[in-house]
């Protein structure tokens, strides 16, 4: 049992580091950021924090709404909250990739970005130890939303997002559009090729992992 939750732990690290990355594609096409990306911005423009410590801080404060919306917290939760920032930064600091020269090419690096997002999101969600913040509030909504395809709950809630990074002053270009809305398209895609339903994943939180992890113990 603790070699089968330790190498769910595994996953959700490699899922959210590919996530990541695909964040990082989104940001260095250069195009106007994602909406997650843009508030995130937005927010380390008006505080000492960078763009990774923004987004730590955003993340936690969203743990908030999740439960509000008695979405479960589970350590996928947590290790969302203190990993994803910082590993987009990492790799925003390590970046090697050529400057993007020409609209066409950036268009391609982000519907790239975010194809690296759904699949991270898969992953990770597939651990069974509860979503991260914002993916949690992406399925609490879903779940209230039940009639809605979950890439038009997550186009809805980027929208939304979106007009908040952008009164902060978050810089937004076209690539900002085709985040918004490709984004939950090419969710969808991933989810139906894959065959994964988030809003029906059954989530452990951290009293049932623990308990788990009890009970394996004393076997």
């Amino acid at each position: 049992m603790q070699r089968k939750i330790l190498s769910e732990w595994g996953r959700i690290v490699v899922g959210l580091l590919i996530f990541s990355f695909g964040v990082h594609l989104t940001i260095r096409a250069e195009l106007g950021l994602a909406p997650w990306d843009c508030l995130g911005m937005g927010i380390s423009y008006h505080t000492p924090l960078n763009y990774g410590l923004a987004m730590t801080v955003l993340a936690v404060s969203i743990l908030g709404i999740d439960l509000l919306l008695r979405e479960r917290i589970g350590f996928g939760t947590v290790i969302d909250a203190l990993l994803t920032g910082n590993m987009v930064q990492m790799f925003n600091t390590l970046d090697r990739l050529p400057k993007t020269r020409s609209l066409w090419a950036g268009i391609l690096i982000i519907l790239a970005g975010l194809t690296f997002m759904a699949l991270g999101q898969v992953v990770y969600m597939r651990a069974g130890q509860c979503c991260g913040p914002r993916d949690s509030l992406l399925v609490g909504l879903g779940k209230r939303l039940r009639k809605l395809p979950i890439g038009l709950v997550q186009i809805i809630l980027w929208a939304a997002v979106l007009l908040i990074g952008r009164l902060l002053g978050g810089p937004v270009g076209i690539g900002t559009v085709v985040s918004t809305f490709g984004a939950g398209a090419v969710m969808q895609l991933v989810c139906s090729a894959l065959r994964f339903e988030p809003r029906d994943v059954a989530h452990r939180d951290i009293p049932a992992v623990m308990a788990e992890l009890r009970s394996g113990s004393r076997h």
